[in-house]
């Protein structure tokens, strides 16, 4: 349709142009008074040509080219008809739409590390797109040297300066706890910026103490439609709490899972959640309150098999609590994995409970014995069943993962279930087979 109105169209200019050429020519071919013609040319122009009436001529000529001007007008006439048929045919045909991607910004939180630029710099170095992934900077602390660090990096961030820098009024047993109130005001005014001020839908928090994979912005990108589809998830984190080296397969870069315990340590949170969040958000110990169940009500956050981001913040409010002897082990993702052209359904909430299920009860069970001096045949999995408090935290100690509770909840825990790899077999270390809910008591 598109050819034939641009062949239409050719050809109504060039006959105008003809017309008016030929009009050109008959006005100055007109001969003189006297002149004669040549023989035998009066029979064939003798219609065409002008006369010595030169009135005449002139009315004829008039006339001609009203009646041209005439035929011209139904050739524009038609060809805005088959104008108007073709924008019509277009705008009832079926539009090709290109969907626009959502933009995920990346929140650093900063206070007075002026190693947050370890953190940026990894953050840039793997950053795919500008535009789909702005870093916004939060600094607390009012730290000169961490502030001029990043006004360094110009344009490529944005910098934020929280602006309440005073001190909080605690209770005296509270006091040395000050730290752990102040980052708590300072996320929630961060994260009111982005949301409220920003007008952002989602955002990437991630601590200034952080350094993140390569598929890092790939693995959010990814879960981000999972995350705003799936009721039952509140977050996707890139972290596992008990991926050291040798804890986790190293085959399984592209292996996720759903876990009842808030990881933290980069994670990305929806504006509906906030929404929900930010009217009872806690004056201090943000984290362990997101853990609760009155926060968490029975939903899942998305963790990887193998980390997304790796801690080198050994001081802190926290004072290096578990670096030592946990966090700096932690092993950092280094394939690139392309989440967005992998079938992620397997994490949505029915299917993935009745597969691990099945996967978890029907493994052989164990003694812990077995395990612990490497007596395991074959590659697994295997099940180690707990049933109370201390057998957990007994076992999970001296197997060197962390045995630490937050509301009855193990870290990784997924329906009670921690799994991890252990001389290269994979275990379970499970509650007896009809568990039902945590007891908030084990904590």
């Amino acid at each position: 349709m598109l050819r034939k109105r641009g062949s239409v169209i050719l050809c109504g200019a060039f006959l105008f142009i003809t017309w008016n050429a030929i009009l050109v020519l008959l006005l100055r071919g007109r001969p003189l008074p006297g002149q004669l013609s040549e023989p035998g040319e009066e029979d064939k122009r003798a219609a065409a040509r002008p006369t010595n009436d030169v009135v005449g001529d002139v009315l004829r000529i008039a006339d001609t080219f009203e009646a041209e001007l005439e035929r011209q007008k139904k050739i524009l006439l038609e060809i805005q008809n088959h104008h108007s048929q073709w924008e019509s045919s277009n705008r009832d045909g079926p539009k090709v739409v290109v969907p626009r991607q959502p933009v995920i910004p990346i929140l650093v939180i900063a206070c007075n590390r002026v190693t947050v630029r370890r953190c940026l710099d990894k953050l840039l170095q793997y950053r795919p797109s500008a535009e789909l992934y702005p870093i916004i900077v939060s600094q607390d602390c009012g730290h000169a040297e961490t502030a001029e660090v990043i006004r360094s990096y110009g344009d490529k961030v944005t910098h934020l300066k929280q602006p309440d820098l005073s001190d909080i009024a605690v209770q005296p047993q509270h006091k040395k706890f000050q730290g752990y109130y102040k980052i708590s005001r300072h996320y929630r005014w961060a994260l009111n910026q982005v949301f409220k001020t920003l007008s952002h839908s989602s955002v990437v928090i991630v601590e200034d103490d952080l350094e993140v994979a390569p598929d890092f912005f790939e693995y959010f990108r990814a879960l981000l439609p999972l995350l705003k589809s799936d009721p039952s998830l509140w977050c996707v984190s890139a972290w596992n709490d008990n991926g050291r080296d040798g804890f986790v397969d190293p085959g399984k870069a592209n292996l996720l899972y759903r876990t009842d315990f808030f990881p933290g340590l980069g994670w990305m949170l929806h504006k509906d959640v906030w929404e929900e969040l930010e009217p009872k958000w806690p004056a201090s110990f943000w984290d362990d309150w997101m853990r609760q169940p009155e926060q968490r009500r029975n939903r899942a956050c998305i963790r990887p098999e193998i980390s997304r981001t790796l801690t080198f913040g050994r001081q802190g409010v926290s004072l290096g609590q578990f670096y030592d002897k946990y966090l700096r082990y932690i092993k950092l993702n280094s394939e690139f994995v392309p989440f967005s052209k992998l079938d992620l359904g397997y994490l949505n909430e029915e299917t993935y409970k009745k597969a691990f299920e099945k996967e978890v009860y029907s493994a052989p069970v164990v003694t812990y014995e077995d395990v612990k001096q490497g007596k395991l045949k074959g590659s697994g999995p295997f099940r180690l069943q707990y049933s109370r408090k201390d057998s957990f935290k007994v076992m999970a100690k001296n197997l060197g993962i962390m045995d630490d509770l937050k509301s009855g909840v193990p870290r990784t825990g997924y329906r009670g279930v921690v799994s991890f790899m252990s001389r290269g077999q994979r275990i379970y270390l499970a509650p007896p087979p009809g568990w039902t809910q945590y007891d908030t008591s084990w904590s």
